[in-house]
Parts: structure tokens; C-alpha cells; sequence
């Protein structure tokens, strides 16, 4: 469960540090713990965050998301894996929509990495026990390809291949609207959203580069299908990047619009392709996989509306 402390500075409080402050407030927040959660944002005040050592002022409004700690045994747990490859180093596989990637608050249980560990007895160990073997993610509701290490050196060559933006990732999305450009490129930097901490938005300050491309697959009057190619991989970028164009991802709750016409259950989003170089041959390794029974049915329908 999440602990939440909200809290409004008073006078007398006014010009004190703000890790002081909170471990103050609540005996089970530390200081070293309210500097941890300060650092990753789980700390805000007025609404954007702040640092350890900012002095809060009369009236500031506190507040702190303080998470349970991770635990520390993650369970082996007999669940269908849709394996497209694997040898000794990693493997390939295809998540299904609805499955969380890694457990966390709330989804200790039927994830991704409670699947490996029941079909692996070697995953790379540098994420630690939460995340064994996971290079890198993808939304609980967007499907397709994920890479997993088995060992450290595999992690480590794959993970570098990731922040050097050498691994090919192609996505499949279904958007609002119809794009009347073929193709096109979106360069906007990702940040946190000031005015929402549990999003990420475009924005200028405290951001990061973010590079999406696109072109048009087909259209269906009020939705088009297009294929995103990642330049960078930033937090829910394709879906932040089509909203900011006026084309949200159809079905998601974050960043797209309140009314759901198509009743879908997340966004309409699938990794479709895959490439990269292997950490132990040198090879350069491609997959693709097809779009899952939902999609394909949610295509079928709006061809049918045409």
C-alpha cells in the first residue's frame, strides 16, 4: 500500500529544510528515507518536485507517496511464456497485453519476471531480485517483444546497445484522427509533468531528449494505424508523443481522451519488431511478431465500418 502525507507548512515551520520537515512529521520517515524518496520524486511540493535541502515556506503544500519496500523473494510461478528465441545468453519474448512486466506495488504476483523464474534457472542478477533479467520494459497493456538477459555480461552489452540507441524497436499503434502526413518525425523532450507527478509530458525544463518516428500504415476515417520506430526510449514515449501531435493512442487511459468508443481495455500499442547485436556472437538479430487476437480483431471491426 501507498502511505500518503499531505501536509501544509506553518509559520513556525517556515525555513526549515524540507528532509528535516518530513522526517519530523511522521516517525517512520527517516531522513535518509525522505532523501530517497526525494530523489525519486515521490516528494513534491506544490506540486512539483523539490530537493532535500529546499526550505519550505508558509504555505507550501507537502506532499509525500512513501511506497512499501520491494520484497525481497520473488516467487516461481507456472505461467504461459510465448518464447520467439533463446540460448545460453537471453531470450526473446512476447508479452501479452495485461501482463506487468516486473512486480511492484500492487502486482507482486503473475508477472513477466514470476514466469521467467519458474522457466530459467539463470537470469542477470544487476536489477536485483525484483527485476532478474529485465532489460528493459513495456507497459502492462502494450504487448510484443522484450529482450531478457540470462547473465550479467548479456545484460550489460544489451544495455548499452539500448542507452546507445542501436536496438531497433518498431511498434504497431492504432491513433485517433487521420494523419494526413505519410510519414513524419516528432522531436520533443520528455519530462515529469509539472502539473501531474505520476505522468511524463513534453515539456522544455528537466527533460530529456525524445525522438519518435512514424508513418502511416492504413486508415479507418477516425482512427489510423502507424507504425513507430523509437529513435530514444523514454517512459511511455509513443503514447506521449502521439497525444502531443493530437493523435492519441485509441484506449489509453492516461493520455488519451476520457470517452473509450472502441471499450478497450489499454492502449492499442504492440512491439511488433525487434533488432539487435548479440552480446556473445557479434551477430546482428532481428524478430518480428504478429499483432495479438485483440488487435486483429479491433482492425477487422473498423474495416468492416468503412
Amino acid at each position: 500500500m501507498e502511505k500518503i502525507l499531505k501536509h501544509t507548512v506553518t509559520e513556525q515551520q517556515a525555513g526549515t529544510r524540507l528532509d528535516i520537515l518530513l522526517s519530523s512529521l511522521d516517525a517512520e520517515l527517516s531522513r535518509s528515507r525522505v532523501q530517497k524518496l526525494v530523489a525519486e520524486t515521490a516528494a513534491t511540493v506544490n506540486g512539483s518536485p523539490a530537493k532535500s535541502n529546499y526550505k519550505v515556506k508558509e504555505g507550501d503544500l507537502v506532499l509525500v507517496e512513501a511506497r512499501d519496500p520491494e520484497p525481497t523473494v520473488v516467487a516461481a510461478e507456472k505461467i504461459p511464456l510465448d518464447i520467439i528465441y533463446e540460448d545460453s545468453d537471453l531470450l526473446v519474448v512476447n508479452k501479452p497485453p495485461g501482463m506487468v512486466v516486473h512486480p511492484a506495488a500492487g502486482n507482486y504476483t503473475g508477472t513477466l519476471v514470476n514466469a521467467l523464474l519458474d522457466h530459467c534457472k539463470d537470469l542477470s542478477g544487476i536489477n536485483g531480485v525484483i527485476r532478474p533479467g529485465i532489460v528493459h520494459r513495456i507497459d502492462k497493456d502494450t504487448s510484443g517483444l522484450l529482450l531478457v538477459a540470462k547473465n550479467d555480461k548479456a545484460h550489460l552489452s544489451l544495455a548499452e546497445q539500448l542507452k546507445e540507441h542501436t536496438v531497433s524497436r518498431k511498434y504497431l499503434a492504432l491513433v485517433h484522427g487521420n494523419i494526413a502526413e505519410p510519414k513524419g518525425i516528432i522531436d520533443a523532450p520528455i519530462g515529469r509533468d509539472p502539473r501531474d507527478r505520476k505522468k511524463n509530458a513534453v515539456i522544455t525544463r528537466n527533460s530529456k531528449s525524445a525522438v519518435t518516428e512514424y508513418r502511416v500504415i492504413e486508415r479507418f476515417g477516425e482512427y489510423t494505424l502507424i507504425e513507430c520506430c523509437l529513435r530514444t526510449g523514454r517512459t511511455h514515449q509513443i503514447r506521449i508523443h502521439m497525444a502531443y501531435l493530437g493523435h492519441p493512442v485509441a484506449g489509453d487511459p492516461v493520455y488519451g481522451p476520457k470517452k473509450n468508443p472502441l471499450k478497450l481495455g489499454g492502449q492499442a500499442l504492440h512491439a511488433f519488431s525487434i533488432g539487435f547485436t548479440h552480446p556473445a556472437t557479434g551477430e546482428f538479430m532481428g524478430f518480428s511478431v504478429d499483432l495479438p487476437p485483440y488487435f486483429k480483431e479491433l482492425l477487422d471491426k473498423l474495416k468492416g465500418q468503412d
